[in-house]
């Protein structure tokens, strides 16, 4: 007769044994981990042009470069593979080379703003500039003050004033007292003070005509220089996305004959 202090120990088909015995089973989310872990892609490329492994933020694919610079890029290595990588920089390297070439057939000699725009390619910098504010910040005292001058001078608050001067001081030498007049008619005066003030006023307008030309000639150039390269890049984008739809349209025809040829086996097996 058993012990009813004693514990009854395990049996064969006892929960804790069959919990024990059964062999440990990986979670589902380790698996999954280490399903990632085995489909996971190299973090480095190769690029083909200078053999250097970086990451995958600083490569293209080979197969989305458009056909003209990957023409511009053989003529330098002959044997550029069809399928890699090319670094980013090589990239650009090739396309400030292309870009060069196709405005030296186009325009001839480059001049130094079309080199900026070439250069600002290959470098991605922005050309917009806000030259009002970076013109502005250089201007000497005298310069400012002869702005100043200029823009009261051709305003109707000059007109309004001087005209209310001239109204009055031909006013009082007209109906003062013999003895209070300084300036009788015919006003000679009054001719010599408009004479200085037109020889004064007319140099000074002058200088503020020749900055504003000056600022407008750098707009201009700015202006040039964005539309420039906004161009190239248009022309860039369209042509790296019609090469990219004819390879689309490629791999469709391809992927289109491959379902043909499965839908063609099994009748080929039955006859």
């Amino acid at each position: 007769m058993s012990d009813p202090t004693q514990e009854p120990g395990p049996g064969p088909t006892s929960p804790l044994v069959a919990t024990n015995a059964s062999p440990p089973e990986n979670s589902p989310a380790e698996t999954t981990a280490a399903a990632r872990a085995k489909r996971a892609r190299p973090v480095r490329f190769q690029c083909a042009i200078c053999g250097k492994e970086k990451p995958a933020r600083d490569v293209t694919q080979i197969a989305v470069v458009r056909p003209s610079l990957i023409d511009r890029i053989k003529v330098d290595y002959h044997e550029l593979p069809a399928e890699g990588t090319i670094c980013n920089e090589d990239l650009d390297r090739f396309r400030s080379r292309y870009v060069t070439e196709l405005l030296g057939q186009e325009r001839g000699e480059l001049t130094k703003l079309e080199q900026e725009v070439v250069q600002s390619l290959a470098d991605h910098e922005t050309l917009a500039e806000n030259i009002e504010a970076e013109y502005s910040g250089h201007r000497t005292f005298g310069e400012r003050l002869s702005d100043q001058i200029a823009a009261f001078g051709g305003s109707w608050t000059f007109i309004l004033i001087f005209f209310a001067v001239l109204v009055v001081w031909m006013a009082f030498n007209v109906l003062a007292i013999q003895r209070d007049i300084f300036d009788p008619y015919p006003f000679i005066l009054l001719n010599l003070v408009l004479s200085c003030l037109a020889a004064i006023q007319a140099p000074i307008i002058m200088m503020s005509q020749n900055r504003q030309e000056a600022k407008d000639r750098l707009r201009s150039e700015n202006d040039y220089r964005v539309n420039l390269k906004a161009e190239l890049e248009i022309r860039h984008l369209h042509e790296k996305i019609d090469h990219i739809l004819t390879r689309q349209w490629e791999r469709l025809a391809e992927i289109q004959q491959i379902q043909l040829e499965m839908m063609q086996e099994p009748t080929a097996r039955k006859r």
